[in-house]
């Protein structure tokens, strides 16, 4: 536990990219009427792709294994760190979405949105970017700890993939209440899910 605290602490400070940290900042994407705001979600997870480009140019893995600490506890502190990041996104981003859904529900530009609005689907769309990240990246990329172009590759493949059908879905009938920018929607998804 000890060791996993300062790993963790080492790709804080040493081994994160400062875009890692200024890509954060794209969770504000949420603002943006009028845009695929799940975007944001790719360009968070694309600052962490930058974190394991600057470690592998910098020989950061081996550094980090020739510690005495164990191999896994190495792997843990990046998959730690990488949900850090993609954490701190998700709570600005559903800060955002908190404000827009009570507050600003009658500023025209969010009203007349044709694009997904932030709501309860956008955090969730968001959620699974990150996991599709996790999943392709972060394995794909610790098969050979050196690796990581195809990986990312794939994921900017699947991302799209999902961020298309994301912005499609609304569109859909009877699919509209994803799209929903007023906490008073939200009883239809209720009814939905008593009715199953």
């Amino acid at each position: 536990m000890k060791n996993s605290r300062k790993l963790l602490g080492k790709e804080m400070k040493l081994a994160a990219s400062p875009l890692s940290w200024l890509f954060i900042a794209f969770s504000l994407m949420a603002f943006i009427p009028g845009y695929p705001i799940l975007v944001g979600a790719f360009f968070v997870c694309f600052g962490i792709f930058h974190s394991f480009q600057s470690g592998r140019e910098n020989n950061d893995i081996l550094y980090t294994v020739l510690l005495p600490v164990s191999k896994t506890d190495a792997v843990k502190a990046k998959y730690k760190f990488t949900v850090l990041i993609q954490m701190i996104a998700f709570a600005i981003s559903a800060v955002i979405t908190i404000l827009r859904m009570l507050f600003m529900t009658q500023v025209q530009p969010y009203i007349a949105n044709p694009m997904m609005n932030a709501n309860q689907a956008y955090l969730a769309y968001m959620l699974l970017v990150f996991a599709l990240f996790n999943w392709i990246f972060l394995c794909g990329f610790f098969k050979t700890a050196y690796k990581f172009g195809l990986p990312f590759i794939l994921f900017i493949i699947f991302s799209f993939l999902l961020i298309t059908a994301a912005e499609a879905l609304h569109f859909i009938p009877g699919l509209a209440y994803l799209n929903a920018i007023r906490p008073r929607h939200l009883h239809l998804l209720q009814g939905r899910h008593e009715a199953l």
